[in-house]
């Protein structure tokens, strides 16, 4: 764990704002585990829908003697990434992270509540936008998909892929940063490269 606070523009959604910091009732080491399947969730599903990961961490740190903090990136490459595929991505790392309280016997309603990453959902909501297609906070917008219906995309394939996650989160916990090709040798799912940077 770090003993500084990291860097502003890492503890900042894609508008550049603060991300909400939400407390979670559970020890440190099951609190990081827990940010690691979140983000574990988010980079495993960005490879099996066809991204390119170029890191997934957890980011720890002690923002007063006696006190944690702890938050994730992961960092990843787009190239003709359907826009649902993408907004299901942004989902998984919520997801994940329920999923992991229920596996390991720690849920309570309130623990799940604090996973909520509503930083995620408008990080999907506005790249779709940049694209033509409407993803709704709450309703079915017409011709587009309401975020609980993402949320169900999102759902099924981490089931699907809970070991890939959960050897990935287990991994990064012990590591803190993953790189995409670590991922690939953990896992077996393909890191596509691309040409010419970031979509």
């Amino acid at each position: 764990m770090k003993t500084t606070t990291p860097a502003p523009e890492v503890l900042a959604d894609h508008n550049g704002e603060p991300r909400p910091f939400l407390n979670m009732p559970l020890t440190y080491e099951q609190a990081r585990l827990g940010m690691a399947f979140h983000e574990a969730g988010h980079a495993v599903l960005s490879m099996a829908y066809g991204m390119h990961v170029i890191t997934s961490e957890v980011i720890a740190w002690e923002p007063e003697p006696g006190q944690w903090a702890v938050t994730g990136n992961t960092a990843h490459q787009t190239q003709d990434t359907p826009p649902w595929h993408y907004a299901a991505q942004c989902a998984a790392g919520e997801l994940a992270h329920v999923t992991y309280l229920m596996a390991y016997g720690l849920w309570t309603p309130e623990r799940a509540a604090a996973c909520a990453a509503a930083h995620d959902r408008e990080l999907a909501i506005d790249v779709l936008r940049q694209f033509g297609y409407r993803l709704g906070r709450t309703r079915v917008p017409e011709g587009g998909k309401s975020w609980g219906m993402v949320q169900g995309m999102a759902r099924r394939k981490v089931g699907h892929l809970w070991r890939e996650i959960r050897t990935v989160a287990h991994a990064m916990d012990e590591r803190t940063v993953l790189t995409g090709d670590e991922i690939v040798d953990l896992t077996g799912l393909v890191n596509p490269s691309f040409q010419g940077g970031a979509a």
